[in-house]
């Protein structure tokens, strides 16, 4: 029964992070980097994002990060629950 209620926080807390990750990029392009609400949610997607700068470069203009934060987060999501759906109930 717990292993169900892993599973699903696990499939919000991934649809959450691809939110936020999603409203960054947006905002990014319409909002100051300085509104309340943008620095709120680069607080959050920042620290993920940063690591795979630093390895991913630009293509032109283009920040490729939150492609690559998303994927590795999908995978990661994929992986634990399939381990934990491969657990005894």
């Amino acid at each position: 029964m717990i292993i169900v209620y892993l599973i699903s926080l696990i499939n919000i807390a991934t649809q959450l992070l691809i939110l936020l990750i999603i409203l960054s990029a947006v905002l990014s392009y319409f909002m100051s980097p300085y509104h309340p609400v943008r620095e709120t949610i680069d607080r959050i997607v920042e620290p993920m994002l940063s690591p795979i700068r630093r390895v991913v470069p630009l293509v032109g203009m283009f920040d490729l990060s939150p492609l690559v934060l998303y994927f590795l987060i999908r995978a990661l999501s994929w992986a634990l629950i399939n381990f934990l759906s491969a657990l005894p109930h």
